[in-house]
């Protein structure tokens, strides 16, 4: 059998694969202790530390979204700015 290896291209002996013996120890979520429980059933992000965006949709064409892209990781984020730069000040 080939040796697991995590994402990063690692052996990952800190996580090996269940075996069937066990997925039949394991406790279902119901089962452990209630602070156990809300940690883990906690759903979404919780709530916002800055004011919040409006959700909209918004027809661009290809070449514009592509060049947004194009500039990497936080291109939203700049697309936000350069929308606000133009009908803000």
């Amino acid at each position: 059998m080939p040796k697991k290896t995590s994402k990063y291209g690692t052996p990952d002996a800190d996580s090996p694969e269940w075996t069937r013996e066990d997925f039949k120890q394991a406790k279902r979520l119901s089962e452990m202790p209630e602070d156990f429980q809300r940690f883990f059933s906690r759903k979404g992000r919780g709530p916002q530390k800055t004011p919040t965006k409006t959700l909209i949709s918004l027809r661009v064409s290809r070449e514009v979204v592509e060049a947004m892209k194009a500039t990497g990781r936080g291109w939203q984020t700049r697309a936000n700015e350069a929308l606000r730069r133009t009908f803000l000040t």
